[in-house]
């Protein structure tokens, strides 16, 4: 492949501006690569109940009856797989969908055949699920596999959901030991503290950093239902 990244006519001034830029993203990547050892790292995380969640066909409307309680500990399809849920914002106080989780989802479901060489991965809501199936169906969303969690405690107990059912977009990652013992093994939420109130799980979605690319970068775009 070509070695030479820099474009033809670049001033001396650009090159060394570029040059500073390219040692602060190696500098990024690598912290980047250290948190991330970080976080694989962290000790078994304590057991969890073995919720239940109602699930459907893709076409399932309103008053139709062909659902299922399907466990948490069902989720997993092999040994030694972890199993990845998306806490979508809908449901309860958040009657409309969330935008913003929609536009993650978007990409979730593109990516989710290879996302599946590893791990298992479903989305869950405190929705009703005949309307979650129809947003599904109406963004097209054919490779995930979608969950309504809104008779459970499972999303008030991971910190997605507050005790008034005020939704908040959260991803969760589960193991489950040789014995069956399922952990909490990881959470992430949008707000970390009170100056990062809502990017910590940009990572999810790669619109935000192709955004950051560009001479205005995000300026203060937001995503929508619908352009």
């Amino acid at each position: 492949m070509p070695r030479n990244t820099r474009p033809a006519g670049e001033t001396a001034e650009h090159i060394a501006a570029r040059e500073a830029l390219r040692q602060a993203e190696l500098d990024l990547m690598r912290q980047r690569e250290k948190v991330a050892a970080q976080r694989r790292a962290q000790p078994p995380g304590p057991p969890v109940d073995d919720y239940v969640f109602i699930e459907g066909p893709a076409d399932l409307d309103a008053g139709d009856t062909p659902v299922r309680e399907v466990a948490l500990s069902e989720l997993f399809t092999a040994p030694g797989r972890p199993l990845i849920v998306y806490q979508f914002m809908y449901g309860k106080l958040q009657t409309e969908p969330c935008p913003m989780c929609t536009m993650w989802i978007d990409g979730f479901n593109g990516i989710a055949p290879h996302i599946a060489r590893k791990a298992d991965f479903v989305i869950a809501a405190a929705a009703d699920l005949p309307a979650l199936r129809q947003h599904a169906r109406n963004r097209g969303w054919h490779r995930l596999r979608f969950l309504s969690c809104g008779d459970s405690t499972f999303k008030y107990d991971t910190a997605s959901e507050d005790e008034d059912g005020e939704q908040e977009s959260t991803v969760s990652v589960f193991t489950r030991d040789g014995d069956g013992t399922i952990r909490h093994f990881y959470s992430a939420h949008p707000r970390m503290s009170d100056d990062f109130d809502e990017r910590g799980i940009d990572l999810l979605a790669p619109a935000w950093h192709l955004l950051d690319l560009t001479p205005r970068g995000r300026d203060g775009w937001e995503p929508s239902l619908d352009y």
